[in-house]
């Protein structure tokens, strides 16, 4: 049995070096709880510690995926913007650096993922929103042209979901509930079949809708 007070996660890598230093620093925090592999289950936290997204990365990301997990962290040395896009879209809901995994970091994704909550890091999110209002900018508007689908108030919504804001953060500078906000969070997701707040964000990001 998991203590209430601890969130379960199952840490996998690539490579055995990468595995076990993760596993150490996490072992010496008393608010996680590391699960076996073979005794996981979908509704735990999976960390994903890797170089870069290669191959067998992607294999085991999407293995992960067809498994039924959507609560995933990555911690990957080097980060592509086009290469985040497609993990998020596998379940990826939150994403840093190994430079800048330190434990406390560490422990704040795994709650943050078990909570539905995702991060990406800033210089990351900001290249890809800068990308898409180019997008927009240049190629769509001149056309007339928007790739609809959602609300002025779920767009906003997402963009502040993209910028980091927590639901009570949005609902302050909104004027709404968070009620409100979490019902706008979850038409949306429903709609477009996503997964969660991350993966609606990467969805609005590449659709142009944000």
């Amino acid at each position: 049995m998991f203590e209430p007070n601890r969130t379960p996660v199952v840490v996998r890598a690539t490579d055995p070096i990468l595995h076990n230093g993760v596993c150490a620093t996490l072992r010496s925090r008393d608010d996680v709880w590391l699960v076996d592999g073979e005794t996981a289950d979908p509704t735990m936290v999976a960390l994903l510690v890797t170089d870069r997204l290669d191959e067998a990365m992607t294999q085991l990301l999407s293995a992960l995926h067809h498994q039924g997990f959507t609560r995933i962290v990555l911690i990957a040395g080097e980060v592509d913007d086009n290469e985040i896009l497609g993990a998020i879209e596998h379940g990826v809901c939150a994403v840093a650096r190994r430079s800048d995994a330190g434990a406390d970091v560490l422990v704040r994704l795994i709650k943050a993922a078990a909570a539905g909550e995702g991060a990406l890091p800033p210089d990351l999110l900001g290249r890809l929103l800068h990308r898409v209002s180019r997008l927009q900018r240049q190629v769509l508007q001149p056309r007339g042209l928007h790739l609809g689908g959602m609300s002025s108030r779920e767009t906003e919504v997402l963009k502040l979901v993209a910028s980091g804001f927590s639901t009570q953060e949005i609902a302050d500078q909104l004027c709404y509930s968070q009620r409100t906000v979490k019902s706008i969070l979850h038409d949306v997701t429903n709609r477009f079949q996503l997964r969660n707040r991350s993966h609606a964000v990467a969805y609005a990001l590449r659709e142009g809708l944000i």
